[in-house]
């Protein structure tokens, strides 16, 4: 009987065109895919694959098997689905990664609907900044991440995910009280304080088109503790629409900032469809986004 992890590999040596794109497309090691196609070759008893230049082609029968793999793992993935669609929403457990600030807004509205559709499903959270969550997610140990990113700034971890953006979040100026002005620049003269490592960059980028550099001298990604600081005269900051929503510092004052803002995606692994509970989950959060008070 033909191994189906090996038909899974022919498969995508044929959609991909070489061993190391296949590896990369599954995720696998190249010498594994090399191992399952000479596996492969041993249980069919046939040559399916051709050096050619630095690559390698199929052989006819490679293009036959690699055609009938198709069809067979299709139906195979379909009957997955439907056997996960029938028991999967009575029983089983799904996973989500998501940053503080989606924790503080509309993830606990997605949860609770979550919840009360589906009682018997296991549903766990963690906390993770957009990198930790791509490692959780890519690992296997969540099958769900919420994320956010900047625009223009390269996002390398979403190569082989499937995202969609669920909302775009926009940015504010947060000063003490009684500091005046509504532009960076204007307090281009002041201490600053920044977030994690990609606010803070996208702090330093949103600043140099203002044509200064901040003066950031406290760093935390506790936006609570953040507007503590700007209450107490300790410098300026930025924070998204969701920090904002999450948690407002009575204290602050806080101005919107045209043209700037960040984008809010959720992310799977793997190729559809999902797992009815992950399905599930992502309908509530799509929902979710959409409720009163999220920006």
């Amino acid at each position: 009987m033909l191994d189906v992890t090996r038909l899974r590999v022919l498969l995508a040596v044929a959609r991909h065109g070489s061993v190391t794109a296949a590896a990369q497309a599954l995720h696998y090691a190249q010498p594994s895919v090399s191992h399952h196609l000479a596996r492969l070759e041993a249980e069919t008893g046939s040559r399916l694959v051709q050096r050619a230049g630095r690559g390698i082609r199929l052989t006819d029968a490679g293009r036959l098997l690699a055609d009938r793999a198709e069809e067979i793992l299709g139906r195979l993935d379909a009957a997955e689905a439907e056997l996960a669609a029938h028991t999967g929403l009575r029983s089983g457990r799904v996973r989500l990664a998501a940053f503080p600030s989606a924790l503080g807004t509309f993830v606990p509205a997605a949860a609770a609907a979550f919840v009360t559709a589906y009682p018997s499903v296991d549903l766990r959270f963690a906390e993770a900044e957009p990198p930790e969550a791509v490692r959780l997610l890519r690992g296997g140990e969540v099958e769900v991440a919420v994320l956010f990113g900047y625009p223009g700034a390269d996002a390398p971890e979403l190569a082989g995910l499937r995202h969609e953006v669920l909302l775009d979040d926009p940015i504010h100026l947060v000063t003490p009280a009684d500091w005046p002005g509504d532009r960076l620049a204007d307090h281009r003269g002041r201490p600053w304080i920044g977030g994690c490592e990609r606010c803070r960059g996208e702090l330093l980028r949103v600043c140099a088109a203002d044509g200064f550099t901040p003066d950031i001298r406290f760093t935390t990604d506790d936006y609570v503790a953040v507007q503590g600081l700007v209450a107490a005269g300790l410098g300026v900051t930025t924070l998204p629409g969701l920090a904002l929503t999450a948690h407002r510092d009575d204290r602050v004052r806080v101005v919107p900032l045209p043209g700037t803002g960040r984008r809010v995606t959720v992310a799977v692994h793997g190729e559809p469809p999902d797992p009815p509970a992950t399905a599930a989950l992502l309908t509530s959060l799509r929902a979710a986004v959409g409720s009163p008070g999220v920006p």
